[in-house]
């Protein structure tokens, strides 16, 4: 583990902002909880208390609801232009872009990743989002349809479609990537013109809140969106069930996502979830290995393994098998522990203890059906929530290591022969996110590709994401897609126009 010294020091702004007691934003104005309740969020490296935060419930949520339906309604939101709409949200990114530094510090004390790592993809990525989603604002259109009415002859009509603003949105984002989550939320929501309640995970608050304070800097409206940080079975539960929200976005765990769904039923809200994940990524004896390797390793290791999609069940042909996994296990070995802020760390903490104990449940379950770690296979140290980076080899199917889940940087390594083989085995999973692809034979891959059940396949990459490229889930990994044009599908209305001329 790296040394206290060689730790970054923190912005001023960013060590103010830490100590300081936080409000939620609700109408505009920064205010604390209808109880007067706060909760802590912890440094994950340590386990101390980072900071003190406003915890919403019922009632605030209610009055966040009312500022944002007040906004949709008949607030100066509701009366923008849509080049006046987007011109907003692309300030919002220039202001995302200028605090970079701040917001990766912020996201690397939170949420534990490293340093580097939000430098240079969670703020940048999210920037990206709200610029990209910007350019949408101007492009949401209807069409003409001409009509064949066979019971009215000489009757002529025009027809028409409108996209509206579905209306008040209700948004829960997990605590993987805070910042980059509550962009790709917020990004279309606000390029149709919609308005917002944003829970952030009580994991991870703080960058949302950082967040609210650009949207202010920004010029959006008050109302537009509120920010009420809280607990999922009190704020989370009361936004998902409340009667005057129009739609919920959920991002996190499929066991949750049902939840969600049981409590929007009571006005049946239109409902978009990005859930879970336990994606197949695939090595045939014809691919580069060294490319193979890194984006095995890649794949599985990015983020300390808390990605939905991370390409947690790695399938080898046999012929390579011994050699890949030797391979992906020497970068695992190599990989530097530590707190996200000290230089040279390469993977911080897991999010918090419960996680933890999820981990490591999970490893104890894997030794107990008869899996051998290669790599790894342990927590770290005693103090902190560090897991080292995992291989386990002398896996089946039907192990629950390779059936669930698991969140942490654990992937399962199992060798086939052929494709044949090989298919229903990847696609034997309640979910289906994402998928990778390595090989040389680039009608293999995309063979393969247009066969495994995912709403993501990556053909010699991993993880890589663009704020044009739609991402979602088949079966139990969610309804809908984040990002891209599909988008903003999730957060409008089509009203077919008629009329008889």
């Amino acid at each position: 583990m790296a040394t206290a010294a060689s730790a970054t020091n923190l912005e001023p702004s960013v060590s103010s902002f830490v100590e300081r007691k936080h409000k939620m934003l609700i109408d505009g104005k920064w205010t604390e909880s209808a109880s007067g309740k706060t909760f802590p969020t912890f440094n994950p490296a340590t386990g101390d208390v980072l900071s003190e935060v406003a915890e919403g419930d019922r009632e605030d949520i209610n009055r966040a609801v009312k500022a944002a339906r007040a906004a949709f309604e008949s607030g100066p939101w509701s009366k923008l232009t849509p080049s006046e709409r987007g011109r907003l949200i692309w300030k919002l990114a220039d202001l995302i872009e200028k605090h970079t530094e701040e917001l990766a510090q912020i996201e690397s004390l939170d949420n534990g990743k490293p340093l580097t790592v939000a430098r240079a993809a969670d703020a940048p990525l999210a920037a990206d989002l709200f610029r990209y989603m910007a350019g949408w604002a101007t492009k949401i259109e209807g069409t003409t349809i001409p009509l064949s009415v066979p019971y009215t002859p000489g009757t002529q009509y025009f027809a028409y479609t409108l996209r509206e603003p579905v209306g008040v949105v209700g948004q829960i984002i997990p605590w993987n990537f805070p910042l980059l989550m509550a962009a790709w939320k917020l990004g279309p929501a606000l390029a149709c013109g919609c308005t917002v309640v944003l829970k952030p995970a009580e994991q991870t608050p703080l960058s949302a809140l950082w967040l609210g304070e650009l949207i202010e800097e920004a010029g959006l409206p008050a109302g537009v969106v509120n920010i009420v940080p809280g607990y999922g079975e009190t704020a989370g539960a009361a936004l998902a069930a409340h009667p005057d929200v129009d739609k919920v976005a959920f991002t996190g765990s499929t066991e949750v996502g049902k939840l969600i769904l049981q409590a929007a039923a009571g006005n049946l809200k239109k409902v978009s979830l990005e859930l879970g994940g336990k994606s197949p990524n695939v090595v045939f004896a014809d691919a580069d290995r060294k490319s193979a390797i890194a984006g095995a390793a890649g794949a599985i290791f990015f983020n300390h393994g808390q990605c939905c999609c991370a390409g947690s069940r790695l399938y080898v042909e046999d012929k390579i098998f011994d050699e890949v996994v030797d391979g992906v296990a020497q970068r695992a070995n190599r990989i530097r522990m530590g707190p996200g802020l000290e230089t040279g760390t390469q993977m911080g903490p897991l999010v918090s203890e419960e996680q933890l104990r999820r981990v490591c449940g999970y490893l104890e379950s894997g030794k107990a059906q008869g899996a051998k770690a290669v790599a790894g296979g342990e927590r770290m140290g005693e103090k902190g929530y560090f897991v080292k980076p995992t291989v386990l080899v002398n896996t089946n199917d039907k192990m629950k290591i390779v059936q669930e889940e698991i969140f942490g940087p654990v992937v399962t390594a199992i060798p086939f022969r052929d494709p044949e083989e090989l298919l229903p085995k990847a696609n034997d999973s309640v979910y289906g996110l994402a998928a990778g692809v390595w090989s040389s034979d680039i009608k293999k891959a995309h063979a393969l590709a247009s066969k495994l059940r995912a709403g993501t396949v990556w053909i010699n990459c991993y993880n890589i994401f663009d704020a044009a490229l739609p991402f979602g889930g088949y079966k139990q990994s969610g309804w809908g897609r984040e990002m891209g044009r599909q988008a903003l599908e999730l957060y409008t209305e089509t009203k077919a126009v008629c009329a008889a001329l």
